[in-house]
């Protein structure tokens, strides 16, 4: 079927069960219980959306979606699961796939700068304050004001230096900024950088364009971001996706709905992007949903429950597959009867006990149709991936890595002059100005004594010389040893000593 892609086989008798692909722009969400089968289900997409030519980005949180890269011998329960929804023509096959990596060792490196990051972002990354904030966003006009380009966590560090030794002035033009505020957002920087946030922030900066790829074959590319190390900051895992949207949001082009999507978004671990979220931050995370469906882009979260989305964000995914959920408590139980109340039910079984009996592999799933209404859900078993299931070895992500379609040269690191050069040269050149003005108050201050001296050795040539007329000091040896003298008492006893000579010259 050109205009979906192949979900599974549900129903009796079994037939297929499809995801309309221009309705694949309404988002979707996979739920389940761990070891239910997310996973599986995201690369079964995945491979999906690609062999349709749309493009894919996914986080990787355990490493096993890296296996899409590579060609396999299915297992016999594959086999048997192909054979069961009716796949005459299952056959192993690797997927386009280009890896990414924040820290730059398991794939192209991905950075952005301070500025792209925002003062928004970058709150949350911190886990700051709103007076803490209000600080960092200060900084962020001061940066726009003065023209300072805020690349790396370097630059961020000598800005926020510069306002603490600035506070009264920077209080004046902009509002109120503490020195106790500003210290706090210097160590919560040093907690990034310990973190290898700092890895994050510089140049090159990703290109959005080059999620937007194809093969030569048209398929899409699989583009996977190793979050494996990710997840030990779960923060910097959500922000950073967070600001990929956003950055997707303000890039692209309204189109509508596109005949399919111009790419599509999983967000893995999904519930990390909303835990403590403050409310501005869930509103802007709402909005970007809600409006990034008309640029063409389909977001999918992926996450255990789908009470780990908020209301106002579940109600925008169109798109869902529940795989099991496990009731013991009274939580859970609830839970599971949320979940089954969010599908369009259907008469032939009851959907909230089905969630809890579902094997691996299998999943209940409603779409939505050429109108864009949800189907009825349907008991559905999920089908094989094509790629391997599993990750890729070391050698086998070098390879791919050393075939990317993306130039290594492209996301060199880039050191130019940003903030912190600027700042530095500031800072020495009002060092210098400095020494330079007590150097002049030194030279002011010692010059009326040098004066003093001159005209003393010149009174001195003149009446122990005896030739005023030739007009030049130091031709006698005992008007150069006078002056010498002079020079090293101090004023007020050259004076005594000159007043004392010529008294006894008066006598």
């Amino acid at each position: 079927m050109d205009n979906s892609i192949l979900i599974g086989g549900g129903g009796e008798p079994i037939a297929p069960i499809t995801l309309n692909l221009k309705r694949a722009n309404r988002h979707g969400l996979v739920a389940g219980a761990t070891g239910t089968g997310k996973t599986v289900t995201l690369q079964v997409l995945a491979e999906g959306f690609a062999r349709a030519g749309v493009p894919v980005f996914a986080a990787d949180v355990k490493g096993d979606l890296s296996g899409a890269s590579q060609t396999w011998e299915p297992s016999p329960p594959f086999k048997s699961r192909a054979e069961k929804i009716g796949i005459t023509d299952y056959r192993p096959e690797a997927s386009p796939v280009v890896f990414w990596d924040l820290y730059g060792q398991s794939g192209h490196p991905i950075r952005t700068t301070i500025s792209e990051m925002g003062p928004t972002l970058l709150s949350r990354l911190m886990d700051v304050t709103d007076a803490q904030s209000g600080a960092l966003t200060i900084a962020f006009k001061k940066a726009d004001d003065e023209g300072l380009l805020l690349l790396d966590m370097k630059d961020l560090k000598s800005l926020l230096d510069d306002m603490a030794e600035n506070t009264d002035e920077v209080s004046q033009k902009y509002g109120l900024v503490t020195k106790q505020a500003i210290a706090v957002l210097q160590r919560k920087i040093l907690e990034l950088e310990t973190a290898g946030a700092d890895k994050f922030f510089g140049e090159a900066a990703i290109n959005i364009n080059d999620f937007f790829r194809t093969d030569l074959s048209g398929r899409g590319i699989i583009n996977i971001l190793d979050g494996s190390k990710l997840m030990a900051s779960p923060t910097l895992y959500s922000t950073f996706l967070l600001y990929l949207l956003s950055e997707l949001f303000e890039m692209l082009p309204e189109v509508g709905d596109p005949e399919k999507p111009k790419l599509v978004f999983f967000f893995d671990e999904a519930h990390l992007l909303f835990k403590d979220a403050p409310k501005a931050l869930l509103t802007t995370i709402e909005q970007v949903v809600r409006l990034i469906r008309s640029k063409g882009v389909g977001v999918y979260f992926v996450t255990q429950n789908p009470q780990d989305i908020p209301e106002s964000v579940l109600a925008q995914l169109g798109n869902r597959i529940q795989h099991a959920l496990r009731a013991y408590t009274p939580s859970e139980m609830k839970a599971v009867k949320i979940a089954a109340e969010s599908f369009r039910a259907n008469p032939k079984f009851d959907t909230e006990t089905i969630i809890g009996e579902l094997g691996v592999g299998e999943a209940l799933v409603s779409t939505l149709d050429e109108k864009g209404v949800p189907t009825v859900v349907e008991r559905t078993f999920i089908r094989p991936p094509m790629s391997r299931v599993g990750p890729a070895t070391p050698e086998e992500r070098a390879r791919v890595i050393a075939a990317s379609p993306i130039p290594p040269q492209n996301y060199a690191f880039v050191e130019r002059e940003s903030a912190y050069e600027v700042l530095e040269k500031r800072r020495l050149q009002l060092e210098a100005q400095q020494e330079q003005t007590i150097q002049q108050k030194a030279d002011a201050k010692a010059k009326p004594q040098e004066e003093d001296g001159g005209l003393m050795g010149d009174l001195l040539g003149g009446i122990l010389g005896g030739n005023r007329g030739r007009g030049r000091r130091g031709d006698n040896l005992i008007e150069t040893a006078a002056k010498s003298m002079v020079r090293q008492a101090g004023s007020s006893l050259a004076r005594s000593l000159v007043r004392g000579i010529l008294g006894g010259l008066k006598r």
